[in-house]
C-alpha cells in the first residue's frame, strides 16, 4: 500500500471516528430529552454501521501479521 493510500485511509478513519463521537453525543442528548425510542434506535444502528466501517479501515491500516 502506498503512502498516499495509507494517508487517505487515515484521514477517512479520523473523519469517521469524529462522526461516531458526534452520533454518540446526539444519542445521549436524545435519551436525556426522552425522544422517540424508535428514533434513538435508528441513530444507534447508524452508529453501529460507522463502527463497522471504522474496524474495516483499521484492519487496512494495521496489517494482520502472523508471527
Amino acid at each position: 500500500m502506498s503512502d498516499q493510500e495509507q494517508a487517505d485511509i487515515r484521514l477517512e478513519f479520523s473523519r469517521l471516528k469524529q462522526e461516531h463521537a458526534d452520533f454518540d453525543a446526539a444519542i445521549n442528548a436524545m435519551i436525556a430529552m426522552n425522544c422517540d425510542p424508535l428514533q434513538i434506535q435508528r441513530m444507534k444502528k447508524k452508529k453501529l454501521v460507522l463502527k463497522d466501517r471504522l474496524m474495516k479501515l483499521e484492519d487496512k491500516i494495521i496489517p494482520d501479521i502472523i508471527a
